[in-house]
C-alpha cells in the first residue's frame, strides 16, 4: 500500500534546524558563488582538456546492460564535443566517486545518494536529471516483501531482514533508516538485521526470488525491470511508498576546460530522445524519462542533504 509522504514532516519533528550547518566542500574546491558545488579554478593552467572523455553511469544495475543503452548518447557526445568518449562500467558506488576525484572520470550520473558525496569530495558538478516531456520527475523509494512473506506493513519487519542497497544510496540507505527510526522507532541491528545487497537490481530480485524477507529500493529501477520482464509484478508487494525525490543527477568533473565543459551541457540538452535506446530503457519508469531537463543541486538536492543531516551523515572525503 502507499502511505501519506512524511519526510518533510519527520525531518522537521527531530529538530533539523538546530542540526549542523550545510556540509563544506573539500578543501581542494572553492565556492565563490554560494551555489554549494565546486567552481572551476581561475588558473587556466588547472583546467584539463583530455583527449578521450569517460562516461560512468551510476552501478544501479547491471553495467553491462547500461553500456549499450548509452551508445547512441555517448556517439552524439563525442559529436558536440569533438572527443573520443569511453563508456565506464563501475561496479560500486565507492568506486564511481574515487574515479571523479582522482580526475579518471570526466562525466557521469550519480545516483541520488550520492550526489552530495560526489559534489563534496570529488568535484562533481551536476546540471540535469532526466524527466517528462513536461517536466515531471524523480521516483519514490519503496519497502517492498513477496506475497506471502508473512509481512504486510512496514511494522511486520520487526524481528526480519531488510535488504539495503549501499550505505551511500538514498532510496536504498539513507531514507529508510531515517523513516523506520524516526517514525517507527526501529533501530538497524537491534529491531531489525540489516543485509547490504550493493545494488537495487540485487536487492529487487533478492525479494522475488525469496532470499530477502523486504526490502528497500527505487521503484524507478523496479519499474524498469519489469518492464524487460526481468521480474514480473505479481512477485512483489509494496508496503511503504515515500514522496518522489529527485533521480539520478548528471554532471562533469569541475576542472574541466570551461568551453568543454559548456559543450558536454550542450549535449545532454541537444540529445533527440526519439527512437533512442535511452527512451526505450527509462521511458519505463513513471513519470516516463524522454529527456534531460537542467536542475539546480542546491534547489533539487535539498530534501536529500536534509536527510543525510537528520542521520548524521558526514561527507567525509578521503
Amino acid at each position: 500500500m502507499s502511505l501519506k509522504p512524511l519526510f518533510h514532516a519527520l525531518l522537521a519533528g527531530i529538530g533539523l534546524c538546530a542540526l549542523a550547518p550545510a556540509h563544506a566542500l573539500d578543501a581542494r574546491y572553492q565556492d565563490a558563488n554560494g551555489d554549494l558545488v565546486a567552481d572551476a579554478p581561475t588558473d587556466p593552467a588547472q583546467w584539463v582538456d583530455p583527449a578521450t572523455l569517460v562516461f560512468a553511469y551510476t552501478p544501479v544495475e547491471d553495467p553491462a546492460v547500461y553500456a549499450k543503452v548509452w551508445d547512441g548518447f555517448l556517439q552524439h557526445l563525442s559529436q558536440v564535443t569533438g572527443k573520443k568518449v569511453q563508456f565506464f562500467p563501475v561496479q560500486s558506488n565507492a568506486a564511481q566517486l574515487e574515479a571523479m576525484r582522482a580526475g579518471r572520470l570526466h562525466v557521469a550520473g550519480f545516483n541520488t545518494g550520492s550526489n552530495p558525496l560526489a559534489v563534496n569530495c570529488a568535484g562533481f558538478v551536476p546540471f540535469a536529471m532526466m524527466a517528462s516531456n513536461d517536466d515531471r520527475f524523480g521516483y519514490e523509494m519503496e519497502i517492498i516483501t513477496y506475497p506471502g512473506s508473512g509481512i504486510e506493513k512496514v511494522e511486520d519487519i520487526r524481528g526480519q531482514k531488510l535488504a539495503f542497497t549501499s550505505e551511500t544510496s538514498n532510496s536504498g540507505y539513507k531514507a529508510p533508516s531515517a523513516l523506520l527510526r524516526e517514525e517507527f522507532k526501529m533501530e538497524a541491528g537491534t529491531d531489525y538485521e540489516p543485509v547490504f545487497s550493493g545494488k537495487h537490481d540485487n536487492s529487487i530480485l533478492g525479494v522475488a526470488n525469496k532470499d530477502y524477507p523486504a526490502a528497500a529500493i527505487a521503484n524507478s529501477v523496479k519499474q524498469r525491470m519489469e518492464g524487460r520482464g526481468v521480474v514480473q509484478p505479481e512477485q512483489l508487494s509494496v508496503i511503504y511508498t515515500s514522496q518522489t525525490f529527485p533521480t539520478t543527477g548528471y554532471g562533469h568533473a569541475y576542472n574541466l576546460k570551461p568551453e568543454l565543459a559548456a559543450k558536454i551541457r550542450e549535449a545532454f540538452f541537444s540529445f533527440d530522445w526519439n527512437g533512442s535506446e535511452l527512451l526505450q530503457e527509462f521511458g519505463k519508469s513513471e513519470p516516463p524519462q524522454e529527456k534531460f531537463m537542467p536542475i539546480s543541486y542546491q534547489q533539487h538536492w535539498q530534501v536529500v542533504r536534509d536527510i543525510d543531516r537528520a542521520m548524521g551523515i558526514e561527507y567525509t572525503c578521503k
